[in-house]
């Protein structure tokens, strides 16, 4: 699930940072999780869900990940949709870039496929193997558990008190920070939904284990990354 994502993600870590990445080296998670209870909190966020893939640098390493995740819907990607694919680049020197246009349906795939069959021929009849890097950064690849990211998480929790304060310790305990936390519903519908302020994957992973395991909590409901916000 997600494998075409992660091939895209990892030519696009090549080229971005000439270091080699294949798909195999890409976390990827495909959008069967994503529920109609994750939109609507996006939405009441001023969010959307989008399928992202992902390859930024950090120092001499590089993570490269395709998951889903909310975003701003102020923010380039948020509006695109339908046919159409993007591709956002922020750099130091250059600031943000963005390349949009159609990326599926018949005639844009048609396209694509014609290209690298005209690029194939080309490469035969010279005797190439195509265009390529001639030499590579020597870049670590990332695990996920060493990503800096967000999360935004949904609990089915039970309706008494001292429920913020078990959730809040379990978020203290693995070093996460709470930016904000909302409380919906009463009785056998009490949730809570929580947006974390950036640490590790790791450490976030590791919070949503200790989450399910805690009598006030009923339920992880839903698990999903925040990108995009300052």
């Amino acid at each position: 699930e997600g494998f075409d994502a992660a091939a895209k993600a990892a030519i696009l870590a090549s080229l971005a940072f000439h270091t080699r990445v294949t798909a195999a080296d890409v976390h990827r998670e495909g959008i069967t999780e994503v529920t109609a209870a994750d939109v609507a909190s996006a939405q009441a966020m001023g969010c959307v869900v989008k399928l992202l893939a992902i390859a930024e640098r950090e120092g001499n390493a590089v993570g490269v990940r395709v998951h889903p995740a909310m975003i701003p819907r102020s923010h380039p990607l948020g509006g695109v949709r339908e046919a159409y694919n993007a591709v956002f680049v922020e750099a130091v020197s250059a600031g943000q870039l963005m390349f949009y246009g159609r990326g599926a349906g018949g005639s844009p795939t048609a396209s694509a496929v014609l290209g690298d069959l005209v690029a194939v021929a080309r490469n035969a009849l010279s005797g190439a193997r195509g265009a390529g890097e001639s030499s590579y950064a020597d870049l670590r690849i990332s695990p996920m558990g060493e990503v800096v990211t967000r999360y935004h998480v949904s609990l089915d929790v039970a309706d008494k008190a001292g429920v913020l304060a078990a959730v809040a310790g379990a978020f203290a305990r693995h070093d996460v920070s709470i930016r904000t936390v909302r409380q919906e519903g009463h009785g056998s519908d009490a949730s809570l939904v929580v947006v974390t302020h950036t640490a590790t994957d790791a450490d976030l992973q590791a919070t949503v284990e200790e989450l399910r395991g805690l009598d006030v909590v009923r339920a992880v409901a839903s698990v999903m990354r925040v990108e995009g916000q300052p």
